[in-house]
């Protein structure tokens, strides 16, 4: 059997040149070749990062560039958020080991896999951390948690590799596979404005919180492609019976 599809690595929002060349270092060293930017700092492409990348010039010369992490992981299924702060969201909660098994069983299946990591200051956003299947947390010392950017990702990767030269035998999946981010995202987008619409998001500073909380809410299930075609439809049957009703309303209203 050939090897499963290494994590695609995205970092969001990075700073510096030379984390980004020593993160395309620690990924070649284990394996890991696909790596993202979104929105880097100081555009793309920046000499310094080939300078700090030691040689593994093929992981820079493939960098694709993104305007959002929504549009960085739509085609991946299963994306980890890599973060040590804790966050108000319910998502599961997991060491490396225990995040890249999962990642490992999903990408012997056939599925593309990523791993997200946030910027050198403010790390990941909530909302983009719940675009995602979970939450990964290294387990440090609290009296000093601070790791760099490129440390974070060695540790994620090693973690990957130590599975690919043990080569386990992937876990059997029940039932089709989840669905991609890029028909999740959709599915959301599209139960949001109806929401919106039927005047759900109530007072409206709170919808970013509460559009939020949905997402973590659905995105536990781990919809397949076909229950995220039948969601947006009772979406729509939803929808156009509430627009028959306003017509009942409107029309009983004219001829009163």
């Amino acid at each position: 059997m050939s090897e499963p599809l290494p994590p695609v690595v995205i970092l969001d929002k990075p700073q510096l040149a030379d984390n980004i060349g020593a993160v395309a270092r620690v990924m070649a060293n284990f394996g890991l070749s696909e790596l993202r930017l979104v929105t880097p700092r100081d555009g793309w492409p920046q000499d310094r990062a080939w300078a700090a990348a030691s040689g593994a010039d093929w992981v820079l010369e493939g960098v694709k560039v993104f305007g959002s992490v929504a549009e960085a992981i739509a085609d991946l299924t299963t994306v980890f958020a890599t973060t040590a702060r804790p966050r108000e969201t319910r998502m599961p909660v997991r060491t490396p080991r225990e995040s890249a098994r999962l990642l490992y069983d999903d990408a012997a299946s056939g599925l593309k896999v990523g791993l997200l990591f946030g910027g050198e200051r403010a790390g990941l956003e909530t909302t983009d951390i719940a675009l995602t299947a979970g939450i990964v947390t290294i387990p440090i010392d609290p009296r000093h948690h601070s790791l760099n950017l490129a440390q974070a990702v060695a540790i994620n990767a090693y973690e990957w590799r130590t599975l690919i030269l043990d080569a386990p035998p992937p876990k059997f999946r029940e039932g089709a596979p989840p669905a991609s981010n890029a028909l999740l995202l959709g599915m959301y987008e599209h139960l949001e404005a109806e929401l919106d619409a039927g005047g759900f998001f109530h007072p409206p500073e709170k919808k970013p919180s509460m559009s939020q909380n949905l997402r973590v809410m659905l995105g536990r299930a781990a919809f397949s492609e076909q229950e995220v075609a039948t969601f947006r439809g009772v979406i729509h049957a939803l929808a156009k019976g509430r627009g028959r009703l306003l017509e009942k309303l409107a029309a009983k209203k004219g001829g009163a």
